[in-house]
């Protein structure tokens, strides 16, 4: 399989999983990168009238996993760690994340994510340490679709 089968592959399974049916995000892979997009809207705000933290986490997570799991053929990547920190609000227009892996080993991967609001000015940034799992990637929902 060529790599940007590999990448093509891991875009429908993304747009597969349930949870984003929610978000419905848009993400482009690369080698050892991924950048997602998500329109906001009021569905995800807390009481306050922002962006809740779990939707940045999400963001910078899903990010940094892609680019791990570009660099990986044929299991799928799991997250053992992830550090986020936010650093500005937002309430509207698009949110951003890139994420890139930063270093890697035979048995991990340590992947680094930003993510922007639409006039691209950082909002939160996070950084993870992900592992091989044993789930083939081959049976992962949608992938097989890409």
């Amino acid at each position: 399989m060529s790599t940007s089968s590999h990448y093509q592959k891991l875009v429908s399974m993304y747009a597969a999983a349930p949870i984003n049916a929610l978000y419905r995000p848009t993400m482009e892979v690369a080698e050892g990168s991924a950048t997602i997009e998500i329109e906001l809207s009021e569905q995800y705000h807390h009481s306050a009238g922002g962006v809740h933290g779990s939707v940045y986490f999400k963001m910078l997570d899903d990010a940094a996993f892609f680019a791990a799991n570009s660099l990986e053929p044929e299991f799928f990547v799991l997250t053992t760690s992830f550090t986020t920190y936010l650093t500005r609000p937002v309430a509207n227009g698009k949110m951003r994340a890139v994420g890139k892996v930063v270093n890697r080993n035979k048995t991990q991967f340590i992947a680094e994510s930003v993510v922007y609001d639409s006039e691209g000015r950082e909002l939160g940034r996070g950084n993870g340490i992900f592992v091989r799992g044993k789930f083939p990637l081959a049976e992962a929902r949608g992938y097989a679709e890409g």
